[in-house]
């Protein structure tokens, strides 16, 4: 089964055609990333209006590079929530318009479903059950992925997103937008334990989490620095920085699979693709005998080849849109 997926929540305008929800036959990206770098972060308005210009340029593209025609897509699938609202609407529409045209049925999925699939593309025999870490600039969450669409909130952050953080300190310190790369890329060779940063803990729910006070620190110990005249060091600075981040994800996820019994871990998302927590979810699967599963660094980012390999597995359960799906800027994972 050829599915056209369409992924638009954000700032990269994306369409894959994916089969059977495991081979990607190709994926077109057009990313905002060089026209939002300027303002330091997504400006909705704008990320809606090149999606706009894209978005049929793509599934062109797409359908090029797989040697298809739009005679053979079996399906249209598309991002249906959570993300900006304005960019979502736009591949909602687009995708309602070709499943339409094409007589074809439309499969609605939910974007962070959609970094869970990636790793059904990096890692062909994973299957649920599984436990994964979904980490990205809008949402980080600990998930029990029960089946491929029966899905449990185990924890969540209460605040701001991992992935935010990231990005609002790479901002004041002014190395690009966005952050995690080049926080990444800045730690390297960095002390972590050179500046003591906080880490969190919620009353009442270990598997939550809050990185609100980790920002905070982050910022004052770079303002007060400036106002001070002092010289950060910066390799150490992001170090400390993505091991407090580190700190705050991989233990929860230790627990969380002590809690339910699971063995194999999975991630996704953007932040996925940090050293730091890679490293530190091998450290403690390896010695904990867990199974880990890590996506291809290409598909932690939005793209819609996870999209596609997810509606596969929406569509063999029944999911279906039609005419009247509308987008959504939030929506629980287990709806």
């Amino acid at each position: 089964m050829k599915i056209l997926a369409v992924e638009s929540s954000c700032d990269e305008t994306a369409v894959a055609i994916v089969e059977d929800g495991r081979r990607v036959l190709s994926d077109a990206v057009a990313s905002q990333i060089e026209m939002h770098t300027i303002y330091g972060g997504v400006v909705p308005e704008i990320a809606s209006r090149k999606h706009l210009e894209a978005v049929c340029l793509m599934a062109d593209q797409a359908l090029e590079k797989a040697g298809l025609t739009r005679r053979d897509i079996d399906a249209v699938a598309c991002t249906y929530a959570p993300g900006l609202i304005g960019a979502v609407l736009v591949g909602v529409n687009f995708a309602k318009s070709v499943a339409y045209g094409l007589g074809l049925p439309l499969i609605p999925v939910h974007h962070i479903r959609g970094h869970i699939a990636a790793n059904y593309i990096t890692h062909p025999d994973l299957k649920p059950p599984f436990l994964c870490l979904c980490v990205s600039g809008g949402n980080t969450m600990i998930v029990d992925v029960e089946d491929y669409t029966k899905m449990k909130l185990l924890g969540a952050t209460r605040d701001d997103a991992a992935g935010e953080c990231f990005d609002k300190v790479a901002r004041v310190l002014g190395i690009g937008y966005p952050g995690g790369g080049p926080m990444d890329r800045l730690a390297s060779g960095g002390d972590a334990k050179k500046y003591p940063l906080p880490r969190s803990k919620v009353d009442g729910a270990p598997l939550d989490m809050s990185f609100s006070g980790l920002k905070t620190a982050a910022l004052n110990t770079i303002h007060n620095a400036q106002q001070k005249g002092e010289e950060l060091d910066l390799p150490s600075f992001a170090a400390s920085f993505g091991q407090a981040v580190s700190d705050e994800l991989v233990p929860r996820v230790e627990e969380a699979a002590k809690m339910t019994g699971r063995t194999t871990i999975a991630a996704a998302g953007g932040v996925s693709a940090n050293s730091r927590i890679r490293g530190d979810l091998e450290t403690m699967c390896r010695r904990e005998g867990y199974q880990l599963y890590l996506p291809a660094l290409h598909l932690c980012s939005d793209n819609g080849a996870m999209i596609g390999a997810q509606a596969y597995y929406e569509f063999l359960a029944g999911a279906r849109g039609d005419t009247s799906l509308n987008g959504y800027a939030g929506m629980p994972i287990d709806k």
